[in-house]
């Protein structure tokens, strides 16, 4: 056992031979490694399974009661100072492990079929097995400072991935824009990465927990300091995971391609901030008002993220709300102490949500066979619906997703988020009736998301469309100054020519700016490669496709069980707990060996409530029996005309643009922070060019006349220069004689 443990060192790098060997052959042999392009998937695969089946053994080994290990070599050292790299297998490394694994491994599948007639299929593979070897890097690192280093590299591939169609404007904005929020999140953990080596002396985890204890037990360091360095270590998870104020990021994110989204954002980017709190908990359960932070943030993300998903008519932003919403559960369990429920929900969610998205994904490669390349249409719920009997498997697998990720029991979300609402009425009853109320509106918008997109008419003339050509979209940089600028006049978007196309999801629209008209290019350029297939309705996705979908189903049918309690009496056992205890003995908790069966039940029945309540309430307006509520008139049954029917219509408008324009979060951002640095910049240009660079051109300038005057004072003649000798000595001799005369 500890001669396996002695070689998990390697796991980082297993997926590594993958890009350096696509590099080097585009490099040396471009035109032979673009020919077998195909073949680059089946490594990536391979390799990934390779690390899969090490982590399954290290969990199992950690299942049966193998102790937390350590193995730590030095990189450097110097006086007092020691830099050491190693890796830390414990329960929480184990359960990442798995994760980013199996998930990995059914996107690299489903990527093969999804990506073909993508020219960046080289590239993308390299991207993600790059992605893959630093989150396995980041889980198994034994210190911070080997955290921030693999915390660097996901930054860096997350940003590649998102602007993986770079010659779309709106896609290199989004990879920008996460690029910038996530350095504050960064530099926040650095700073308090220093912080705390400048108290604790250690990077080292068991060292800084034990060290830490121990100076705010013996009150040793300065609280309010140590505070201060564990909130910045916060700020960067906080960054990471899209939690507020630090999320607008994510939803942004989605202009890369569906299967990233599925693998950054369910299993690998964002549940690495989760890690990281979950990493040092036994760091923040011992410093004062951290834990009430982390949960208040959690609580805030968790009912931001729901009402921001409300009205979304894109679906992978609608999933991304999704996502940031679900991380703020798992935040509020870890700000509570219930480390085995938050571990639970990341696990149980990982697996919902990439199923998710990859059907979110299928459903797009089927319209985009109708609509081409068009995110605006392709990804709009607004004209979908009625595609059930078109891609069945897609539906069913979206379905059962759906319904986990609404909490219905056996699926598995219901277990590990049940869990969580018990906890949060321990730990606060304000906290809880808002995790319960986000439950309801959970419900809601997955189902109208469900709705819009399966039942229903078709809400698109396929036929009328089908035998257009396939056009490209054009969008546009947020970062033009021109952009910014609305149109005053409505018009129709398919009246509008290339230079007048708009954001997707405002009502006004917008000029391009003239810096990136010329950048303008479609979304994707086929040559010499395959293109889709087109048809006059949407069909379901290829084999390579619904075999993840399959295997994710699986998952989100069974992965709960491993935390559903067995045994006779009060006394029960369950696979999780048994997983999670060296972890839990850490943290000091004294877990609970008893469970009534008849409480569970109780508060089951009032969260599947609350679910059942926000899905009738999706289907009376979205489902297929909406026209027959509307013409019982209902609204106006109970809200008549006047006064009280005007109160209800204001209130039905602030909440659609208050989640249609996303909590208007993003205009602050533009008003305040991003207006103020422009002007900062502005005036900095101002200073550097006029005080700065005035100066030395005024000495260049300066000098230039001066010589010019000079010049014309030597003529070559001596007399001249005898003459003026004279005048100069005379002038000497007569201010000379003046002064001491007088």
């Amino acid at each position: 056992m500890e001669h396996i443990y002695q070689y998990a060192w390697i796991i980082p790098f297993i997926p590594l031979p993958v890009p350096i060997a696509i590099g080097l052959g585009l490099l040396l042999v471009p035109a032979a490694t673009k020919s077998i392009r195909r073949i680059w998937a089946f490594p990536s695969v391979l390799l990934l399974s390779i690390v899969m089946l090490f982590s399954a053994d290290l969990s199992i080994q950690q299942i049966n009661g193998s102790p937390i290990y350590q193995y730590v070599w030095s990189w450097t050292i110097n006086n007092d100072f020691s830099l050491d790299f190693g890796h830390f297998m414990d329960p929480l490394t184990s359960i990442m492990l798995i994760l980013i694994t199996t998930v990995g491994i059914m996107v690299l599948i489903y990527s093969d079929n999804y990506m073909s007639h993508d020219q960046g299929y080289l590239r993308f593979f390299s991207y993600m097995s790059f992605s893959n070897a630093s989150m396995l890097g980041l889980v198994t690192s034994s210190n911070l400072i080997q955290i921030y280093f693999f915390w660097e590299l996901v930054g860096m591939c997350s940003y590649l991935l998102i602007g993986f169609w770079f010659t779309r404007p709106l896609a290199a904005s989004a990879c920008q824009k996460a690029f910038v929020t996530n350095r504050v999140g960064d530099f926040g953990l650095f700073l308090g990465i220093l912080g705390l080596y400048w108290i604790t002396g250690s990077f080292e985890f068991r060292d800084l927990f034990e060290i830490a204890k121990n100076l705010i037990d013996n009150n040793g360091a300065n609280s309010l300091f140590l505070t201060l360095c564990a909130s910045l270590l916060f700020v960067g998870a906080v960054a990471k995971s899209a939690q507020f104020p630090l999320h607008v990021w994510l939803p942004d994110a989605m202009e890369g391609p569906t299967p990233i989204s599925a693998l950054i954002h369910a299993a690998t980017m964002v549940a690495a901030g989760i890690f990281l709190i979950a990493r040092l908990l036994p760091l923040f359960t011992v410093i004062p008002y951290i834990m009430y932070i982390i949960s208040l943030v959690g609580i805030i993300t968790i009912l931001l993220g729901a009402t921001l998903a409300l009205a979304q008519r894109d679906i992978k932003r609608s999933l991304a709300y999704s996502t940031m919403s679900q991380l703020g559960y798992i935040m509020l369990a870890l700000g509570m102490g219930s480390y085995r429920a938050a571990l639970f929900h990341l696990i149980t969610h990982a697996y919902s949500k990439a199923l998710l998205f990859l059907g979110s994904g299928s459903i797009i490669h089927s319209m985009e066979t109708i609509v081409g390349y068009s995110p605006d249409k392709s990804q709009n719920m607004a004209l979908m619906g009625g595609l059930t009997k078109y891609v069945p498997i897609t539906k069913t697998s979206f379905l059962l997703g759906t319904l986990s990720l609404c909490g219905f029991p056996p699926l598995a979300c219901f277990w590990s988020k049940d869990e969580i609402l018990n906890d949060s009425w321990l730990y606060s009853p304000i906290f809880a009736i808002i995790a319960c109320f986000t439950a309801g509106l959970t419900a809601f918008y997955m189902f109208r998301m469900y709705l819009l997109t399966f039942e229903g008419h078709l809400n698109f003339n396929f036929k009328n469309y089908s035998g257009k050509k396939n056009n490209a979209f054009y969008s546009i940089s947020i970062w033009g100054k021109k952009g910014q600028k609305a149109i005053k006049k409505k018009k129709n978007l398919s009246t509008m020519n290339n230079n007048q196309r708009g954001f997707l999801f405002s009502k006004k629209t917008y000029p391009i700016d003239g810096n990136v008209r010329n950048m303008i290019q479609p979304l994707i350029t086929i040559k010499n490669f395959p293109n889709k297939k087109t048809s006059t309705y949407p069909y379901e996705s290829d084999n390579t496709m619904l075999l993840p979908l399959f295997v994710l189903v699986l998952f989100t049918l069974f992965v709960g069980s491993i935390g559903i309690p067995f045994g006779q009496g009060r006394i029960y056992f369950d696979i999780l707990s048994k997983w999670l205890t060296p972890s839990i003995n850490l943290l000091h908790s004294n877990s609970n060996n008893f469970f009534d069966w008849y409480e569970f039940v109780i508060n089951a029945i009032f969260s599947v409530s609350i679910a059942y309540f926000g899905i009738f309430i999706a289907s009376l307006l979205y489902g297929p029996a909406y026209s027959y509520f509307q013409n019982l008139n209902l609204i106006n049954f109970f809200v008549k005309t006047g006064p009280r029917r005007l109160v209800w219509d204001k209130i039905i408008n602030v909440i659609y643009n208050w989640s249609y324009n996303r909590g208007y979060i993003d205009i602050f951002y533009e008003k305040t922070f991003t207006r103020c640095i422009r002007g900062l910049a502005e005036l900095t240009q101002f200073f550097d060019r006029q005080v700065i660079d005035g100066i030395t051109n005024g000495i260049g300038v300066t000098s230039f006349f001066v010589a010019e005057i000079f010049k014309y004072l030597g003529g070559g003649r001596i007399s001249s220069y005898l003459f003026f000798f004279l005048v100069y000595v005379s002038i000497f001799v007569l201010i000379y004689y003046f002064y001491f005369l007088f």
